[in-house]
């Protein structure tokens, strides 16, 4: 049941509320003074508070109720709280809801509205303790994931990733080839690193291979090695990656850009740990984790006819899909602190422009990015100009009817948010008083 303190000194109106609140199920206690009211704050937990603006006989100042807000918002910053006041005391009223309490009241009050703006209240109150549990169970998944597992220094601070991480650590230890999926610079080869860091392995080699940067007429030797005159200019023999990565883990990275030649030695080599050096009959046996990674659309390469569908459901006995930077937001700061290297610290406006940039560079982006900020940045913050990020483009200005919604728009959204006004406020593009207003232009009961 929740539960509400009403601090006032007419104690007709504590008895008035309580009964009030009592019939709708929610829990209420009375003080009779600011020193009472604090009091009971520190004994037991409330989810909200009524308060007075003036306590002594004969004060009509508002300054006992101001001064009882201030300490309240200074204890307790989350605490919701609403100001009972009288007309004369309105534009006080009105600047505490700017220094943030939740709303206010005229007395004698409305019963109807009252409850509408408690239980908006305490259902917005629920909300964000709902998100703080969920935050808190969050960083101690993270906290146990981190303790558990070698996350070679990965940055695992949004839900996104740490899910992604945690599938890559549970499947470390077995032998099945994985496929790890994504955009250009999200951090699949970190993902790769986890992998081996926690495999069976993990004490063998760790060999990658961009197979989108070796020419195709040599991707075939970079694999799987070559003997002296295999080609033009193979003056020596020498030994490729499956050899190099015997014992640990090969990751292949842009394995899309793989040809269908080297696509069928690379299926050999996954289902019997065979192969044979260009320019060599002889077999080669090795013991190699492969771990692939790819930015292409396998499935609609394998219609085109461009890679093997064989290999495809060989590589991909486990799939990570690594969302693009932009999906996992809560990664953004924390990286760009990661990157940070010579003692410079970001502007609160230079984290604000970090959050909201669309990083269609992904991490690599973002390194990239805070690196050159802090060659550049004169003084010991960086700033958001130092980032030189695009201009994000000029929103619309709102059209008459979305600045002002009228009567059937108000409707809608409080139908469509079951009459929880932060929410249709929201979705209305409005402050709760200013739709408050608008429900009273046009008669809508608050209810």
């Amino acid at each position: 049941m929740p539960s509400i303190l009403i601090i006032d000194d007419n104690a007709s109106v504590g008895t008035a509320l309580e009964v009030l609140f009592s019939l709708h199920d929610i829990d209420a206690l009375h003080a009779l003074s600011p020193e009472a009211g604090l009091a009971l704050l520190e004994q037991q937990p409330v989810d909200l508070v009524i308060q007075d603006m003036n306590f002594t006989e004969d004060t009509t100042s508002g300054e006992e109720g101001e001064a009882l807000f201030q300490q309240i918002r200074a204890r307790h910053p989350d605490l919701p709280v609403i100001l009972l006041t009288a007309w004369t005391h309105l534009s006080s009223a009105v600047d505490l809801v700017r220094a943030g309490a939740a709303d206010y009241l005229a007395k004698p009050w409305d019963d109807r509205k009252l409850l509408v703006t408690v239980n908006n209240l305490l259902e917005l109150s629920e909300t964000r303790r709902e998100l703080d549990r969920r935050r808190d169970r969050e960083q101690r998944d993270r906290t146990a994931l981190e303790a558990r597992y070698d996350l070679r220094g990965a940055v695992v601070a949004d839900p996104a990733s740490e899910r992604v991480v945690n599938l890559a650590c549970q499947v470390a230890r077995s032998a099945l080839p994985v496929l790890i999926t994504g955009p250009n610079g999200a951090g699949k080869e970190k993902i790769a690193e986890i992998i081996q860091a926690n495999s069976l392995v993990a004490k063998g080699p760790f060999v990658a291979l961009n197979c989108g940067a070796i020419p195709a007429e040599l991707i075939e030797a970079e694999l799987f090695g070559s003997e002296a005159g295999a080609y033009t200019g193979a003056n020596k023999a020498r030994e490729g990656k499956f050899e190099a990565a015997d014992g640990g883990t090969l990751f292949l990275d842009e394995i899309g850009n793989l040809s269908l030649g080297g696509q069928m030695k690379l299926l050999r080599v996954l289902e019997t740990g065979r192969f044979e050096r260009l320019g060599s009959n002889r077999e080669r046996q090795v013991k190699v984790r492969v771990v692939s990674a790819t930015n292409a659309d396998l499935p609609a390469m394998i219609r085109d006819g461009s890679f093997r569908e064989d290999l495809y459901y060989r590589l991909n006995t486990v799939e990570l899909a690594l969302p693009p930077l932009a999906e996992r937001p809560g990664d953004i700061l924390p990286l760009a602190e990661r990157f940070l290297s010579g003692g410079k610290a970001l502007s609160s406006a230079a984290a604000t422009a970090l959050q909201r940039h669309p990083w269609p560079g992904n991490v690599r982006e973002l390194r990239n990015v805070i690196q050159r900020a802090e060659l550049l940045a004169q003084g010991t913050r960086i700033e958001a100009a130092d980032l030189n990020l695009p201009r994000a483009p000029v929103a619309a200005r709102p059209t008459a009817p979305s600045a002002d919604p009228d009567r059937s728009r108000i409707e809608a959204a409080l139908a469509h948010n079951h009459g929880i006004i932060a929410q249709a406020a929201a979705e209305l593009g409005l402050s709760r008083q200013a739709l408050y207003r608008r429900m009273d232009r046009h008669g809508i009961p608050r209810e």
